[in-house]
């Protein structure tokens, strides 16, 4: 058994940060080029059709790449691909930094996706090595609220650096905090078990699992305007991929992904309630900036100052909910958070838009406030449920459930809003039908979370029929 398991190490804080960094490193990356897509569109005479691919080359590399570099981390040890994966991190953002044409500029940020994937991938995985299993819960809490950090102090900082230096800073900046957070790693996390030698690696899944999850990603991530067909086209060709992917899977003598694994109790519901929880999540990015300034009317500068409460009580709420977990359990808390987050539905489906701002904010903290504690429970549950040898393909799975689950949230409760509006398009809608669309997308929201809950009762029965677990 790992020491690190049932005791202390002097080291251990250390190691934490290590992580922590980390995840603050690749969720900076995921929002930091945002604020500076206007800018881009100046600079190289492009669309923002054209721009927009800054950011969704990244989103598609961390989404493709997640399962396969969870599976290499367990093969070929966790602690040297994160460092190699902070090193990629590192080159792709002083590649961005010296881009000097929008097309370098994208391939840049592919290469800077793929080392966030392996930051994503493995700083869960990695504290089961890094941390006490009595802690597990607290540092999967610090690991929430990093997360959250790095996405609210991206657009922030971003803005800031653009303004004063220039776009090139933003990356300048990702990279110099690339190469503290490979110091922190490099001197800090536990080395790699002494294993056996590592199975071959199933190189046909891995190609047709990433060219599956890049359809599909692509698909949600389409710019409106897009023809249907297309969106259409790569959603087909992500199904017959994925069915060619199951195929090719239970030949295989060692397979990318045994599917196994969705049957272990609290595994499966695990991923599925990260998906349904996100895609919620997702909601209020993408419905709140319109129902603001559109039904509430408010100032630019308003609308974000209120969106700021949300990622705020996350990062907040994070290690307090971890230590929960610690304390009372995966299982209890996890129904609190969802039980917060459907709360919060109901608060934005139900109050009337004339009551302003207080009627969002109350809302909007309740579902923050739950989904932070939800992510605190949910990690915790389902990492350490599984063999130390599988934590990196699991802990991969599960941040793909996520990304997943935002990427379907942006596009499906988008359309949802639209439709519910009653109108042609969001700039022919008014107050009152703007405020309609945020009623319904978010009663929408609110029966995936009461499925998501209903998801945490069948475990516990089977568990307790064989186990004798106490509920």
């Amino acid at each position: 058994m790992n020491q690190l398991s049932t005791r202390t190490s002097p080291d251990t804080p250390w190691r934490l940060a290590s992580l922590a960094l980390a995840m603050l490193l690749s969720s900076l990356g995921t929002s930091i080029a945002n604020v500076a897509l206007p800018t881009l569109a100046r600079e190289f005479a492009a669309s923002f059709q054209a721009v927009q691919w800054v950011v969704l080359a990244y989103l598609l590399a961390v989404t493709t790449a997640l399962v396969v570099v969870g599976r290499l981390g367990d093969q070929f040890g966790r602690r040297r691909l994160m460092l190699a994966g902070i090193g990629v991190f590192v080159l792709g953002s002083a590649l961005a930094a010296a881009s000097g044409s929008l097309a370098w500029l994208m391939a840049a940020r592919v290469v800077q996706g793929l080392g966030a994937a392996v930051m994503m991938a493995l700083s869960m995985a990695l504290v089961g090595d890094a941390v006490p299993k009595s802690q597990s819960g607290r540092a999967m809490g610090l690991l929430g609220t990093m997360s959250a950090v790095g996405t609210a102090l991206g657009p922030s900082l971003g803005g800031g650096l653009v303004a004063a230096f220039g776009w090139p800073a933003i990356f300048l900046a990702t990279a110099a905090l690339g190469l503290v957070a490979f110091a922190f790693a490099a001197r800090h996390l536990p080395a790699d078990a002494r294993t056996a030698a590592p199975a071959s690696f199933d190189l046909p899944g891995a190609a047709l699992l990433a060219s599956a999850l890049a359809a599909y990603a692509l698909a949600m991530t389409l710019p409106h305007g897009t023809p249907g067909t297309l969106r259409l086209a790569l959603l087909l060709l992500s199904l017959v991929l994925a069915g060619a992917f199951f195929a090719v899977e239970v030949r295989s003598p060692a397979p990318l992904l045994r599917f196994a694994l969705f049957r272990e109790p609290g595994i499966g519901a695990g991923f599925a309630m990260a998906a349904l929880v996100n895609v919620v999540a997702m909601t209020t990015l993408v419905v709140g900036p319109f129902h603001l300034a559109r039904a509430l009317g408010l100032a630019p500068a308003a609308v974000g100052l209120v969106m700021t409460a949300g990622p705020a009580v996350a990062a907040l709420l994070g290690v307090p909910a971890g230590r929960a977990v610690d304390r009372f359990g995966s299982r209890r808390v996890l129904r609190l958070g969802l039980a917060s987050m459907a709360a919060g539905c109901v608060g934005f489906a139900a109050l009337p838009f004339s009551l302003g701002v207080p009627a969002y904010v109350l809302p909007l903290v309740l579902t923050t406030a739950g989904f932070a504690i939800f992510q605190a429970a949910n990690n915790t549950a389902v990492v350490t449920a599984v063999a130390p040898e599988r934590r990196g393909l699991v802990s991969a799975l599960l941040t793909l459930a996520r990304n997943l689950g935002l990427v379907t949230g942006a596009s499906a409760m988008g359309a949802v809003f639209l439709a519910a509006t009653g109108a042609a398009s969001l700039a022919a809608a008014d107050a009152a039908a703007i405020a309609k669309g945020t009623h319904v997308a978010f009663a929408v929201g609110g029966l995936l979370v009461a499925i998501a809950f209903a998801m945490t009762l069948a475990p516990v029965r089977a568990a307790a029929a064989v186990q004798g677990e106490r509920a």
